[in-house]
């Protein structure tokens, strides 16, 4: 059985080292009006009657495909998607963002590529790109790594915290368009090492695309669908969940005395069929990959019709599963082909 340990991204060790970190720097929200215990994706800072919630995240091994594709068009999308949908999942508006480009040499034809990227990546989610840093670091960075810190705008009294989540409400997914920017190492060692493809051999499960194509397809910006969707104020919405690294055990972020049952998945892309076939157990693939569902919205089941003709607007969105009152915290979904398990 393949793992994505065994792919060189160990999850539990990524946990245990955030938390280290983390509990280290705990005490330095007391020298400034945090908003403590409300962010989950995002942290909160308070000004006033308005809260400014901030994120930074990175494109990660995704570049590592970039570069045997020799194109960098499109991590830029990837850079800004992973910032902002985050900082969405707070009820918060992007706003503006920095990037960091870290370099092995300075490269000016692929940094006009990444530029682009970036630029559409801005335009989709309708930000700012407002500074940055650029750093030639030829003993520590091989190739590039883009990494990005962004910042948005939500009135306080409309922050959404996850705190309002009940029994009963719905758990509407909102369709990804792939492996988006999270479980590249895996994906990579599932199709390239395993399975032996080039990345510009068809995708066996869709031959229409190459591999390469399939792995490089960037990260869906849910801006649009989520501020229109919170632009109605009829509509109550109780939580908002990104799904990336450690796949539907995002959810559990949300509210910990609730468990999510998710029995009713968007149909699962080709990538995914193809990467599973090398090996990987369903615990492994929907704790590491987003198996087709990039985005999540938990609401009240009154509002889910409304809701769903806000989303499929933009994006094919379905309810998926439903809360349970638990203090177990857990995930229990049943798999494309039925099996259920526990997250």
């Amino acid at each position: 059985m393949v793992t994505y340990s065994e792919a060189g991204v160990d999850i539990s060790l990524e946990e245990q080292t955030v938390r280290a970190l983390t509990e280290e720097l705990a005490e330095t929200n007391d020298y400034r009006n945090i908003i403590k215990n409300a962010g989950h994706f995002a942290a909160l800072v308070d000004f006033g009657s308005k809260a400014i919630a901030m994120s930074t995240d990175g494109v990660g091994s995704k570049i590592l495909i970039a570069n045997l594709m020799n194109k960098f068009d499109t991590v830029g999308i990837d850079c800004i998607a992973m910032v902002v949908n985050d900082i969405l999942c707070v009820g918060a508006e992007p706003i503006a963002m920095v990037d960091y480009l870290a370099v092995e040499q300075p490269d000016p034809e692929v940094a006009k590529q990444i530029g682009k990227g970036l630029k559409e990546g801005c335009k989709q989610s309708k930000i700012a790109m407002i500074g940055g840093e650029t750093a030639s670091l030829p003993k520590i960075i091989k190739d590039f790594d883009l990494a990005g810190t962004g910042i948005g705008m939500v009135d306080k009294d409309d922050i959404i915290t996850g705190s309002e989540i009940k029994d009963g409400d719905v758990i509407i997914g909102i369709a990804s368009s792939g492996v988006h920017s999270n479980g590249l190492s895996l994906a990579r060692k599932a199709l390239l090492e395993i399975a032996d493809l080039k990345v510009d051999d068809p995708l066996p499960e869709d031959p229409s695309i190459t591999v390469g194509e399939a792995l490089l397809e960037p990260t869906i910006i849910y801006v649009e669908p989520i501020m229109d969707l919170l632009s109605h104020k009829d509509i109550q919405v109780h939580g908002l969940g990104h799904i990336t690294g450690g796949g539907f055990s995002n959810l559990k972020r949300l509210n910990k005395n609730m468990t999510y049952v998710i029995d009713d998945l968007i149909k699962l892309p080709a990538v995914f069929k193809e990467i599973q076939k090398t090996g990987i157990d369903n615990a492994e693939m929907y704790h590491v990959f987003n198996m087709g569902v990039g985005f999540a919205v938990i609401l009240d089941k009154e509002y889910a019709d409304k809701a769903l003709e806000i989303l499929n607007k933009y994006h094919e969105a379905k309810i998926i599963g439903h809360i349970k009152e638990d203090p177990e915290n857990r995930v229990i979904l049943t798999t494309h082909d039925n099996q259920q398990i526990e997250l």
